[in-house]
């Protein structure tokens, strides 16, 4: 006789189990017994038996509860081999120790017919809203790795780019893909992927840690410019050390400090912290500042790329310009990405290349009317 239990639920999780093998032990919940009414004065002995119960409840496998279900379903133990491609006496075992382990009998067995015992029925409906939840919880995985892309991405940026690069680009990703949920956080500071529950970050420099997946996206040169009033009216410099008889202007970093201007000369890397009457926590400040005349500053190749092209700002020393320090977007691993994730790195890889932030090919010298009235106009003013 076979029995009919709903299988609308249990038959999807027995296919989805072949291959996986073990993949969950049975939850306490799940026993029939009640529970004992005791009194423990001790407070180790209680720890230890409340330990004992639970190494207990996890020994069982949750290949066993598949078996179960299998043969509950089929109504017979050959047939539930053929459904989960093992043999018959592999299906007995695994329920024979799930029996032993519960300490019941859950099946009536006879030469003609296989039957649920009334502990069967019983352990059965403990079984079915857990095994529910674990075909929900594979289905759901399912689709975020092979469904239509969806759910919450968490992105983080420093606040130059953020701002201005990867802020703008969302509005076409949100339109692109409408089901994902997007948390853009702008910070200067390293955010920790685990801490911070980060799934995609874009970061600048040179990166060290080889635990990420950095995959660049532009270079970063990082350009002294100046505005072409300031040149004409304080001519440009010619090498690092004539730096120190302009105005400059530096960007102070989140954590205090006052960021180093970085030049390589002679092949070696030279840092230069020069004076400055104006200093900025904000590097579109900075920027401003320079865009104004109001003298020199280091900058990203991507925050100025449009205005060297317009001319509004003129590149000084590029000759000592350093190694380029790049932009990155960067992830924890390229093993299954969920969907949410790889759309996010296709698209923003495709969309930030396409912005044409590329300086350095486009840089010239000064030219040579330019720096001839301007060096004439400073020979003016000093006579």
């Amino acid at each position: 006789m076979r029995t009919n239990p709903p299988h609308d639920v249990t038959s999807v999780v027995i296919e989805t189990s072949i291959g996986y093998g073990r993949l969950m032990p049975v939850s306490a919940s799940l026993r029939h017994d009640r529970p004992r009414q005791m009194t423990i004065d001790n407070p180790e002995q209680a720890h230890c038996q409340s330990s004992d119960a639970l190494a207990a409840s996890f020994s069982a496998s949750y290949a066993g509860v598949v078996a179960f279900i299998a043969v509950a379903i089929e109504g017979s133990f050959v047939r539930a081999g053929d459904r989960l491609g093992i043999n018959r006496s592999a299906v007995s075992r695994s329920v024979q120790k799930l029996e032993a382990q519960l300490g019941a009998r859950l099946f009536l067995r006879t030469t003609r017919s296989t039957s649920l015992t009334r502990e069967g029925e019983l352990f059965y409906r403990n079984c079915h809203p857990g095994v529910e939840r674990i075909v929900q919880a594979i289905e759901d995985m399912r689709d975020l790795r092979e469904g239509p892309p969806r759910g919450q991405l968490r992105i983080s940026a420093t606040m130059g780019f953020g701002r201005r690069i990867v802020a703008p680009l969302l509005n076409g990703f949100r339109a692109t893909y409408p089901d994902i949920a997007i948390d853009l956080l702008l910070d200067d500071r390293t955010m920790d992927f685990s801490a911070d529950r980060v799934d995609v970050a874009f970061r600048d420099g040179r990166l060290e840690d080889s635990q990420i997946i950095a995959k660049q996206l532009i270079p970063m040169p990082m350009l002294v410019c100046a505005s072409s009033a300031y040149g004409r009216k304080h001519g440009w410099p010619r090498h690092v050390e004539d730096l120190a008889g302009h105005t400059c202007i530096n960007f102070r970093t989140t954590s205090g400090r006052i960021f180093e201007w970085e030049f390589k000369v002679g092949g070696r890397i030279q840092k230069v912290l020069p004076s400055s009457n104006c200093t900025f926590n904000d590097d579109e400040l900075v920027l401003q500042a320079v865009l104004d005349g109001q003298g020199l500053a280091q900058l990203g190749g991507y925050q100025i790329s449009e205005h060297l092209r317009t001319g509004r700002l003129v590149a000084c020393l590029a000759q000592y310009a350093p190694d380029d320090r790049g932009h990155y977007l960067c992830y924890l691993s390229r093993q299954q990405l969920p969907a949410r994730i790889r759309v996010f790195i296709d698209y923003m890889t495709t969309a930030i290349r396409a912005l044409d932030l590329e300086c350095m090919t486009e840089l010239t010298p000064i030219p040579s009317a330019v720096r001839d009235k301007a060096a004439e106009e400073l020979a003016t003013n000093l006579a």
